[in-house]
């Protein structure tokens, strides 16, 4: 039906995409009780961005009728819907009207609340609101907008792996210091408001009989399972559903399967009082990704598997997560190649492209669809959470994430007053944090893994 009516051209073609966003599908009910998800949950597919809409319109018209038909696949798979400000008003009108549409279709849809004061530390995603009154002024808003109707809802992606002014398990302060002109922390920006302000949040939103909420918990190449299951904690996951992964990056499934399962176990070992309690509170102390496992060499993964068995104890995990799956079929990109020919970019470059792994890296693929029939006890669900066809944001050397020696390689003949704004991966100036990325959207169709369309 797809391919027939891009071939009739774009009226066909908007009207092929509405039907698919119109057609429902079996669901539980949109008031029963969300915790824990249904293997037979199916998930709300929101509209496809105007942008979207435009490229599948421009493929049509230039003939790339197989393209256009990869695009429309991803952009009418079910994603999840991104709320990142706006007055409370306004957030709980826009949140009411989601979960409207998705009970329409007999969906659950997936709601992710962006509006943490200090959010993304003012990089490439910087906003969120002044203060933690404001910001949970907003949450109450968010909350009601729901009302008593299902919804997953991720929670502000970021605000674990990123807080103003944190001493972590090792004593060292994160890099995170929003300052005033004289170099004082501004209003709001210490670690106790940030972690208030989340735990405000999720006393809010459990509060709702519909919500199935989870944390942010960064993923496996970020945080070390020891540091994000204490931050989790005092965020107050063990109020709420659990934990999410991999919205900030393009880590493996089969990795953060292992990752999840091991902040599940370090939440458990942390509260297990058994032998005397030695355990308790003790989140330092556990296995993680870095140790006694190498990071770099999943075989030696199996080394923190032994530690749990050995060190678990009696406890039994029970905090359960989700894996965002939009963009990770293919993993990251290591950017090793571009120390080789054509490129010659010195190591000191290599390494800095390699950091800003997370940002829109080129080569990328969709993962697996989303489903709540996972088979694995402890996830809940794959989801599209980060929206593919996105940008990440300006990925340039102005911006620390593409440094580049033009002097080595630069077939576009950038001038050196274009350089910082210009990323050589893509060989193009690409957009903000937020806007459609048509390169990157068909990439992630083109290279799906597996694939969208045989």
């Amino acid at each position: 039906m797809i391919l027939s009516s891009l071939r009739r051209g774009v009226p066909a073609l908007v009207t092929a995409v509405a039907v698919i966003l119109s057609l429902g599908v079996a669901a539980p009910d949109a008031h029963a009780a969300p915790k824990p998800l249904s293997a037979t949950t199916r998930f709300y597919t929101p509209p496809p961005h105007p942008a979207a809409v435009r490229q599948i319109a421009d493929l049509t018209r230039a003939g790339r009728i197989r393209d256009a038909g990869l695009v429309t696949r991803m952009v009418t798979t079910p994603q999840a819907v991104w709320f990142a400000g706006g007055s409370p008003a306004e957030v709980r009108s826009k949140v009411r009207r989601t979960v409207l549409a998705a009970a329409r279709q007999k969906t659950v849809p997936v709601l992710v609340a962006y509006n943490i004061p200090f959010r993304d530390c003012a990089q490439y995603a910087a906003g969120g609101a002044r203060n933690t009154t404001d910001y949970l002024a907003w949450i109450d808003a968010f909350a009601a907008g729901i009302g008593d109707r299902r919804a997953v809802v991720l929670l502000e992606p970021d605000s674990i792996g990123i807080v103003p002014f944190h001493i972590d398990l090792w004593g060292e302060q994160e890099w995170c210091r929003p300052t005033d002109s004289a170099g004082n922390p501004l209003p709001g920006a210490s670690s106790e408001e940030h972690f208030a302000a989340l735990h405000g949040a999720v006393d809010r939103l459990t509060r709702r009989p519909g919500v199935a909420l989870y944390l942010d918990a960064t993923h496996s190449d970020w945080l070390g399972v020891d540091e994000s299951a204490h931050r989790l904690v005092k965020a107050g996951v063990q109020q709420a559903q659990g934990f999410f992964l991999n919205s900030e990056n393009y880590q493996l499934t089969e990795r953060e399967l292992k990752y999840g399962t091991w902040i599940s176990q370090c939440i458990a070992f942390a509260a297990n009082p058994d032998d005397g309690g030695w355990r308790l509170g003790r989140h330092d102390l556990c296995g993680s990704q870095y140790s006694p496992a190498d990071h770099t060499d999943f075989s030696t993964w199996v080394l923190t598997d032994q530690w749990y068995s050995e060190n678990l104890g009696h406890a039994v995990p029970t905090t359960r997560f989700v894996i965002d799956t939009s963009r990770n079929g293919n993993g990251p990109n290591m950017m090793g190649t571009y120390a080789n020919a054509p490129y010659h970019q010195p190591p000191a470059v290599v390494d800095t492209l390699a950091e800003g792994n997370w940002c829109t890296p080129p080569g990328r693929g969709l993962g697996l669809r989303p489903t709540a029939d996972t088979g694995v006890p402890l996830v809940d669900a794959y989801l599209w959470v980060k929206v593919p066809g996105t940008s990440d944001g300006t990925c340039d050397a102005a911006g620390g994430a593409r440094a580049w020696d033009f002097d080595r390689y630069n077939p576009w003949q950038v001038p050196p007053v274009q350089q910082p704004h210009f990323d050589p991966l893509w060989g193009r100036t690409i957009p903000p944090f937020g806007d459609w990325f048509d390169a990157s959207g068909l990439e992630l169709a083109q290279l799906a893994n597996p694939p969208l369309m045989r």
